[in-house]
């Protein structure tokens, strides 16, 4: 696995690969890796002939107040476990090398869909990751690019963007994974200590019983967001920022369950933001 810093250089070893007409699937992240990344990378050596990964702790996807400074970074772990999975290139960039001075050029959505749930609690967020995605996509001309279920507003943006842009790709959504006890997998949960790790499966607990009411007949989203709330806040103090139960095309508020909604939630525990979400089908 050969690991690249630079634009110049990513490209350069892809070229040749292209060329000869091999696929190439890419997985981008921003370190810090766990199984559910792990889980993108194996699949994209399933079924590209080249699996490209990149780490970038993009800075203009956080907001002042937000973690970018403390957020975990490990390169050389992550280097070893994106080798143990037969990942093929690597692209760990900096900021300076990805932003040129004076770059004045971003990706916007500008609806509800863009605007709700993450939009309105993180209002810049989707504007650096909309960015970054388009000029990773750019630089390394996958096939096909893997992302994670569990940022299912992300993904549903990104493939938008993709879609809307005439992208010459596939974007592939993934299953969350999860850790045994129902947890979904997430860099930030490093931060949680013991008391807080065993509270923030309550997160799943909440999403587990909405599924469960939902296959006994409950069709009233606002008692299913109500079973998720109450799981939540009985498990101990946090500070939820919404529990929502959308359209999973739109994000649009559903007042009846009659067709596939997803289930959103975000939560911070113990100044932890955590985020997770669940399909439930009547």
């Amino acid at each position: 696995m050969e690991t690249l810093s630079t634009i110049a250089s990513l490209r350069a070893l892809l070229r040749p690969h292209r060329a000869a007409g091999r696929t190439l699937g890419f997985v981008p992240t921003m370190g810090a890796l766990h199984e559910g990344h792990l889980s993108l990378m194996r699949r994209a050596k399933a079924e590209c002939d080249l699996a490209v990964a990149s780490i970038f702790v993009n800075p203009t996807q956080f907001a002042p107040t937000e973690d970018l400074a403390r957020y975990p970074r490990d390169l050389e772990g992550d280097r070893r476990l994106c080798r143990s999975v037969g990942v093929d290139a690597l692209f760990a960039p900096t900021a300076a090398e990805m932003y040129r001075e004076g770059a004045a050029t971003w990706v916007t959505q500008d609806d509800a869909t863009a605007r709700c749930l993450e939009g309105e609690h993180r209002p810049t967020h989707f504007r650096g990751v909309l960015t970054v995605c388009l000029k990773l996509f750019q630089i390394v001309q996958p096939d096909r690019a893997y992302f994670g279920q569990k940022d299912f507003q992300q993904a549903l943006l990104v493939r938008r963007m993709v879609r809307d842009l005439d992208l010459p790709m596939e974007l592939v959504v993934c299953p969350i994974v999860r850790e045994a006890d129902g947890l979904a997998m997430s860099s930030r949960n490093r931060y949680l200590g013991a008391d807080a790790r065993r509270q923030a499966v309550s997160l799943w607990r909440g999403l587990d019983k909405a599924r469960a009411a939902v296959a006994v007949g409950e069709r009233d989203a606002g008692r299913l967001a109500d079973v998720i709330r109450s799981e939540i806040v009985a498990a101990g103090p946090c500070e939820i920022d919404y529990v929502a139960i959308a359209d999973p095309e739109t994000l649009a508020p559903v007042a009846v369950v009659e067709r596939p909604v997803v289930a959103l939630i975000a939560v911070r525990i113990a100044g932890t933001r955590l985020i997770d979400n669940l399909l439930l089908a009547p």
